[in-house]
């Protein structure tokens, strides 16, 4: 298993207006953007936006990043042999595949297998 991009999450009420700075910031366009049930999301370098009515970021925010792995399947095997606890189990997304899990000291990270069309546009072009 391979990690093959890690994000560091922002919280924004405003998608558009947030990207603005984070443009400027990176020298980059966003490289994804899509729609999660009532967040919107986009990726700009090593930042994943997240965006939205409070109440329903707040649903995401036990997180503290998003992480692409090529293979979700033996994360869950390293995962169960370090003690972390899925809490979030594997669930199909706009992207792939995802699920959360908080580590055995605490951390809660968003993993997510990404469609091969993704990886093939973004980590592998």
């Amino acid at each position: 298993m391979t990690i093959l991009k890690t994000y560091a999450r922002l919280w924004a009420d405003d998608l558009d207006q947030a990207l603005t700075l984070l443009e400027e910031l990176t020298g980059e366009q966003p490289h994804l953007r899509t729609a999660f049930e009532k967040i919107a999301l986009a990726a700009v370098g090593n930042f994943l936006v997240i965006a939205g009515p409070a109440e329903e970021r707040a649903r995401y925010a036990h997180a503290s990043a998003t992480i692409v792995v090529d293979d979700l399947g033996t994360l869950q095997a390293t995962l169960k042999s370090a003690d972390a606890t899925i809490t979030t189990p594997e669930t199909a997304g706009p992207t792939g595949r995802f699920l959360y899990a908080r580590h055995a000291g605490g951390a809660e990270i968003e993993y997510v297998e990404w469609t091969p069309e993704l990886v093939r546009r973004i980590i592998r072009p």
